[in-house]
């Protein structure tokens, strides 16, 4: 098949953040498919109004100027969102091809997803990664209630013009399912573990504990990743300042950046932990977070305390269970079931309170614990979760669904 696949925050493992779609493609350039990605630059000083050209792995890249970070204003991004969204319906005519894959977020995806699948006459397979737009509704960022009842509009008008639904977790494959969209037609493919990159007997994480004095051998709790509203990642400041008392080896580290990073660091200085027992580094590419997680004691998934964020498939989470490593997360939901089921780590309360700091200290500092609990991650990494199993899974779907469009 020529595939056509569009995802507007497409990363490369040079670039930082998630590394799904690249993945997926890849796997299906090697399973004999030919894949067209049409997607955006997001950087500021990318000036250029034209589509540029790359071909990252087999994966022929389509790229167009859209300045996008977690720092713009709300508006701003979803001006991002239909700028991309109105060029790149033209991009994927020129291109053709014989079925559309379409990721979202940004929910406006489905615009020239739906637009390309008309012109062209090939089905689609829409991908939903948040369910919009009860999380952009829930936060503030949609306040107007005739452009709740347009999000809504274009949410149905993504599902209902799809031939597929893939949720990245079951939590999201039920809230399509509950729009009236025909649960025969709907699957769940969760975020996944990259096991190679993070194989854990490739990198004990030596190099880079050394590379810091604060660090060397003493205990160390991560969050790699976006520091966003969302995230809410000034939970482990509060909770460093908690746990300093108690134990002040333990050392805490936040890798990356968002709308949040100051907020982040003014709470660290303000509690007096900052460069203390809680430090932050720049945002890291994708290839080199697999030295982060080796050093890590155990690895962090943060959200504030909203419910509508329990669906979400974390990819700290997976990256975590890749790296064999123990897992704490402070929220509910499907997550939260597997890390208590399979006794994977912890689960902290939704607020950091001196609970929270106690049972951490005492978990870090049960080496037969951790040991046990890194195991079983690598373990369910390998039965449940592993990428190239579940890229088989969508690349089966599309099969199908192309095969079945054709026969009909």
């Amino acid at each position: 098949m020529k595939i056509l696949y569009l995802h507007q925050y497409f990363n490369t493992p040079k670039m930082n953040g998630g590394t799904r779609s690249y993945e997926m493609a890849r796997r299906m350039v090697a399973a004999g498919h030919e894949v067209h990605m049409v997607t955006s630059i997001r950087e500021d000083n990318s000036k250029s109004s034209e589509w540029s050209y790359t071909n990252e792995d087999g994966i022929h890249v389509y790229w167009l100027s859209v300045p996008y970070n977690n720092k713009m204003s709300y508006f701003k991004r979803i001006l991002a969102f239909f700028q991309f969204a109105i060029k790149a319906r033209k991009k994927l005519i020129k291109l053709g091809g014989d079925i559309i894959f379409a990721t979202s977020t940004p929910l406006t995806i489905a615009i020239p997803a739906v637009y390309a699948k008309k012109k062209l006459g090939i089905p689609l397979v829409f991908e939903v990664r948040d369910l919009w737009p009860e999380l952009p509704i829930v936060m503030g960022a949609i306040k107007s209630p005739l452009l709740k009842w347009a999000a809504r509009r274009l949410e149905m008008y993504a599902y209902f013009n799809s031939e597929h639904v893939v949720g990245l977790s079951p939590g999201m494959s039920e809230g399509v399912a509950a729009r009236g969209y025909p649960v025969r037609r709907i699957s769940t493919i969760p975020n996944s573990c990259d096991l190679a990159l993070f194989c854990p007997k490739s990198n004990d994480g030596t190099e880079f504990r050394n590379r810091y004095s604060w660090l060397q051998e003493r205990p160390l709790v991560i969050y790699a990743g976006t520091l966003g509203h969302i995230n809410g990642v000034s939970y482990l400041a509060d909770l460093a300042a908690k746990v300093y008392p108690l134990n002040p080896d333990v050392r805490f580290l936040v890798i990356g950046s968002g709308v949040d990073e100051e907020k982040v660091r003014n709470r660290a200085i303000e509690l007096g932990i900052y460069d203390k027992n809680f430090f932050m580094l720049e945002k890291v590419a994708k290839k080199d977070i697999p030295a982060v997680f080796a050093a890590a004691t155990i690895s962090t998934s943060l959200f504030i305390n909203l419910p509508e964020m329990w669906i979400n498939s974390a990819n700290k989470f997976f990256d975590a269970l890749a790296a064999g490593k123990p897992v704490a997360i402070n929220y509910g939901g499907w997550q939260k079931d597997i890390v208590e089921r399979e006794k994977l780590g912890l689960v902290l309360s939704t607020e950091p309170t001196e609970e929270a700091a106690k049972s951490l200290v005492e978990f870090l500092s049960n080496n037969e614990c951790l040991s046990k609990c890194g195991v079983k991650s690598r373990k369910i990494a390998e039965e449940m979760y592993s990428r190239d199993k579940l890229a088989e899974d969508l690349i089966t779907i599309l099969e199908n669904t192309h095969f079945e469009n054709c026969v009909t």
